[in-house]
């Protein structure tokens, strides 16, 4: 990864298929990567996978499984067989389904002579605070919590995490500099936080140790949304 266009994922956030295309299509000449998340995943289903594909980008499945370890490697392996680049899975379900995940990824990829996705886990939201922790009845602090779900992924076989970049520097500590770090909440200075809670702008993010960035409105709800695509290269 040795550009910022390397780096930067789009995350397709909306629920119509039509806009997401019009978005591809728009962003394509400068961004790769672009997020399909559970809202436009549950609207479109797998055709908005095949919207970023046809346009020669690469998808990052953002529909964060959780449930039993048969269930999720199922929905693994689907995923797997789909051809996306990268899919996440929630930390939280513990080192077993995210052990079955992982094997069920490279069977899926071994039995269809098909590319490995990197497989990633969901540490802690960015709209997630110590309240929330709270709330949950988990005593350890925000950072303690981010951390230890980092070491159970890296231990199970992952290849990275979904964190905050604020937790970065920390997760590249204790699983090492290979381990991925994709960090959502990229606000730049000229776009407001809404409600993501956790967020540093870009050239702060990266200078933490996030490897990915995933950036939604400041791209999406833009009225230009290449400008803002530029503006955010510049920035950084």
């Amino acid at each position: 990864m040795d550009t910022i266009a390397d780096r930067l994922i789009v995350a397709l956030d909306t629920d119509d298929l039509d806009q997401a295309r019009r978005l591809v299509l728009t962003l394509r000449s400068r961004i790769r990567f672009f997020k399909v998340g559970i809202r436009l995943f549950t609207a479109a289903g797998p055709d908005a996978v095949r919207v970023v594909q046809d346009a020669g980008g690469e998808v990052f499945l953002d529909l964060k499984f959780l449930d039993i370890p048969a269930s999720v490697a199922g929905a693994v392996a689907n995923a797997v067989r789909m051809g996306v680049f990268m899919l996440n899975l929630h930390a939280s379900g513990g080192r077993e389904m995210l052990r079955k995940a992982r094997e069920a990824a490279e069977l899926a990829a071994q039995a269809g002579g098909l590319r490995l996705p990197r497989l990633i886990a969901v540490t802690l939201l960015t709209s997630a605070t110590s309240s929330l922790l709270e709330e949950l009845a988990i005593e350890e602090g925000v950072d303690a919590h981010v951390l230890r779900l980092a070491r159970m992924a890296a231990d199970a076989g992952l290849d990275g995490v979904v964190a905050s970049p604020r937790d970065a520097q920390g997760i590249k500590s204790v699983c090492g500099r290979d381990f991925l770090v994709v960090s959502p909440g990229i606000r730049p200075r000229w776009a407001p936080s809404d409600d993501q809670q956790r967020v540093l702008p870009p050239r702060e993010a990266l200078a933490m140790g996030a490897d990915f960035l995933v950036v939604g409105r400041p791209v999406t709800a833009a009225p230009d949304p290449l400008a803002a695509v530029e503006r955010l290269m510049e920035d950084v």
